[in-house]
């Protein structure tokens, strides 16, 4: 059976053997494992899939068999590379940190294809070690989040710095962007882009702000979901 194996698979290098191939099956798959946790342990909840941390376990593995079939039998690798550009790949582009963790899971499986299980063992841990300090720090969070925020007010009310004060308590950054006609003209909706202080309550904000429009509408953009208020 290992001459069976090793006469359909040669490379020009070296003969595969199936425990060599076995062995960076195994490596690259524990690889693989490590690397999905790290995935499952630091992804935001709601941004979650499963199905990338099954693939995460899979694409070392896929990788490590592909570069020992190749070796370094250049007729093998030119095969390889056109077989690889008619593949397309339909769906969206995903997060960036998906795609990172792609690249991850490929340099694990490269490393484990070339033989080298000690450097790639080495540099899947300390990578994971490092994204779970930088996702247990909240690292390169943004300090302030943007808002946008709608609110329409009675034609015959002057908006000219009405509501300055009220969004100086409560912002530490504002501006209005735009002014536009609603309701056949009976309205005015005004656009605010601004940034709300640290501790503040936004009820509290959006309460006052009422209070100055008339009880009309009012709409606080929090990214992705809107708070609507009448």
């Amino acid at each position: 059976m290992n001459e069976l194996f090793n006469n359909i698979l040669v490379s020009t290098s070296e003969t595969m053997t199936i425990s060599t191939a076995l062995i960076a099956m195994a490596v690259s798959f524990v690889l693989g494992l490590i690397i999905a946790f790290t995935y499952y342990k630091t992804k935001e909840p709601e941004a979650y899939q499963q199905s990338m941390a099954v693939t995460l376990c899979m694409l070392p593995v896929i990788l490590s068999v592909i570069i020992l079939f190749v070796g370094s039998d250049i007729a093998r690798a030119f095969s390889l590379a056109g077989t690889l550009t008619i593949i397309r790949f339909r769906s969206a582009p995903g997060d960036p940190k998906d795609i990172g963790f792609i690249f991850f899971d490929i340099a694990a499986g490269l490393a484990c294809g070339v033989g080298l299980y000690g450097y790639g063992a080495i540099f899947v841990v300390g990578l994971c070690i490092l994204m779970f300090i930088l996702n247990k720090t909240n690292a390169f969070s943004q300090k302030s989040v943007r808002k946008v925020l709608k609110m329409n007010i009675p034609e015959d009310l002057n908006y000219q710095g009405v509501f300055d004060e009220i969004m100086e308590r409560y912002t530490s950054e504002y501006k209005l962007t735009k002014v536009r006609t609603t309701d056949l003209g009976s309205l005015f909706e005004l656009t605010y882009d601004l940034v709300t202080k640290d501790g503040v309550s936004e009820q509290e904000f959006i309460n006052e702000l009422r209070c100055r429009n008339g009880n009309l509408n009012i709409a606080l953009t929090l990214a992705p979901t809107v708070t609507v208020v009448k």
